[in-house]
């Protein structure tokens, strides 16, 4: 069956958007990608993966598009049937795109309104070996989403986009995978919004040294750093100028896609926080409120 296989890329809008590409290129650790359509286009080091963040200035800051990868032109021409026929609404047929690095694609809300894109054969970029102790980003590693119906999302990410529930932290939280990671999205209660972008970094070494940068250029860690359980991944998070919470994350589980099997975590202090040596908590970290512009698709 045809199904998303990774993620690409979080498209912003930000009221700042010199503040924001001076973060994550200097402070974050993301490389510029060339580009002529006044946006900035960012991607990681050590990934080939052609861009993982794009910002355009905007009146409001807000998540304009996440965008998905499937394997074949024939899978995004399957999955766009697949999202149709759920009920969803089709923001652009599949066609050849001409977004930085090209690719074959599509754009459609979630039924919570969120903007996502499934495309393939998106040009690849330049990668670089990645050290212990360099501390820069290897690729987008998870995204966290909130929805006002978040099992039902859970299923519709299953049932449509191809996804397999890997975990449940009580009944509140969901963890799906894609690909061998024990997960590549998870979903929360909330209203319809991005809870946080992780990052996977070069083990522990590399996610502290990362988070040592940070600090030494005035971002301090929000909550962390600390390990959870489901996923068993050990994470620092920030928060950019914009106020969007970033993660840097390690360790993060391989799993057997077809045959994994699905616990069920019982919420506690050691089971979000297994260290529990870290600075904040879930507490610290930005109350989740609707994303602007639901339903209102952004082309670019």
């Amino acid at each position: 069956m045809s199904r998303v296989t990774e993620i690409r890329y979080v498209g912003y809008g930000v009221t700042d958007l010199a503040a924001e590409a001076q973060f994550y290129e200097n402070v974050w650790g993301l490389e510029l990608v060339p580009s002529d359509d006044g946006m900035a286009w960012f991607k990681t080091p050590g990934h080939d993966e052609h861009h993982v963040v794009r910002l355009r200035q905007s009146d409001e800051n807000r998540i304009d598009v996440v965008a998905l990868a499937a394997d074949s032109r024939a899978d995004v021409d399957a999955l766009c049937d697949r999202v149709r026929a759920s009920g969803a609404r089709i923001v652009h047929e599949p066609h050849d795109q001409t977004t930085p690095g090209g690719g074959y694609g599509f754009r459609f809300f979630t039924p919570d309104g969120l903007q996502f894109e499934i495309s393939s054969d998106v040009a690849r970029g330049i990668s670089a070996r990645v050290e212990r102790w360099d501390g820069l980003p290897v690729k987008i590693s998870h995204i966290v989403f909130h929805s006002p119906d978040h099992r039902a999302l859970v299923t519709w990410f299953c049932d449509v986009l191809g996804f397999r529930v890997s975990d449940w932290l009580g009944d509140f939280m969901g963890f799906l995978r894609c690909n061998s990671a024990h997960h590549r999205i998870a979903i929360l209660p909330g209203p319809p919004c991005l809870n946080h972008v992780a990052y996977d970094m070069t083990g522990i070494d590399g996610m502290m040294r990362g988070a040592h940068r940070l600090k030494v250029k005035g971002t301090p860690i929000q909550w962390g750093p600390g390990r959870h359980t489901a996923g068993n991944n050990a994470f620092s998070y920030f928060l950019t100028p914009g106020g969007f919470a970033v993660e840097y994350t390690a360790e993060l589980e391989e799993v057997d896609f077809d045959h994994h099997v699905a616990q069920v975590f019982t919420p506690a202090p050691l089971v979000m926080d297994q260290w529990g040596i870290g600075v904040g908590g879930p507490q610290t970290m930005p109350q989740p409120e609707p994303n602007p512009g639901l339903f209102m698709a952004q082309e670019a």
